[in-house]
């Protein structure tokens, strides 16, 4: 009878004293040109708060679709609008904020002489190897095809034939992976895969440290294309995934991004 008195009080007692159980980690799914950036995030936001990150990069499109199919996420950072906008529209997460901004450059193989007045011309040379990503599924691909159009309103028949010419080499489902360890944009134009690759200027920039003899050629005004990230938490998800997204908006996590070559427009001036 003692004993059975004394029970409830010694588990009690065994619950005070034990360790509080560690948060689970907030879900991030994010575009894979934040990866090196959101690295560094996840890192800061862990020092800060003490809870942890699990991330997975992907094509934009990609992982949107995982996420519409099911997958568990809890925050989403998408290198267009649209994306997490579709999320939002489907009342999967909640509003969309514009976080990061980025531009389209031109990485490009050593001993190709090219310059930003002759992009276009080079681009449309039958014997250039035009690399992209694949629209829809990543949108680099949809920014490349943005750039095509712009060189329509330039020169007549450009869409047609760089529509036709380009090498869609990553952001699809069955895209090869990169190398461990090495920026795959980089990696293809290495492997003779492509002459040109129209990717982020952050990606290039990665690319050119990894292979300095290749070159980062920046738009012409009449070619250039911006994208602008877009950051949704999902319904349903934790108290934490919000304080990430905090984070990310916050002047700590919007260094961050500036710090790896991003626009940061949650920056103050």
């Amino acid at each position: 009878m003692k004993i059975s008195r004394l029970l409830p009080v010694v588990m009690a007692a065994s619950l005070v004293s034990a360790p509080a159980a560690a948060a689970d980690p907030v879900l991030l799914h994010a575009a894979g040109s934040l990866r090196l950036a959101f690295t560094d995030m996840s890192k800061a936001f862990g020092a800060a708060t003490g809870l942890s990150v699990q991330a997975k990069y992907g094509a934009s499109g990609l992982l949107k679709d995982e996420i519409m199919a099911g997958a568990k996420a809890e925050v989403f950072a998408s290198a267009n609008m649209e994306h997490p906008q579709a999320l939002s529209a489907a009342g999967r997460s909640g509003p969309v904020t514009a976080f990061a901004r980025n531009r389209l450059c031109a990485l490009v193989r050593p001993g190709l002489s090219v310059g930003p007045s002759d992009l276009l011309a080079t681009m449309l040379n039958p014997n250039v190897k035009l690399g992209t990503s694949t629209p829809r599924h990543d949108p680099s691909g949809d920014y490349a095809w943005d750039l095509f159009r712009k060189a329509e309103a330039i020169k007549t028949g450009a869409f047609a034939t760089l529509n036709q010419k380009a090498l869609q080499l990553t952001g699809a489902p069955d895209s090869p992976p990169a190398p461990a360890g090495k920026n795959i944009y980089g990696a293809l134009i290495a492997a003779g895969k492509a002459d040109i690759f129209l990717t982020y200027c952050t990606n290039a920039s990665v690319a050119k440290k990894e292979n300095p003899g290749q070159q980062i050629v920046a738009l012409p005004n009449e070619l250039a294309v911006g994208a602008e990230y877009g950051l949704t938490v999902m319904a349903g998800a934790s108290p934490n995934a919000r304080r990430l997204a905090d984070f990310i908006l916050s002047p700590a996590g919007q260094r961050i991004l500036a710090a790896h070559g991003f626009a940061a427009p949650k920056l103050p001036d």
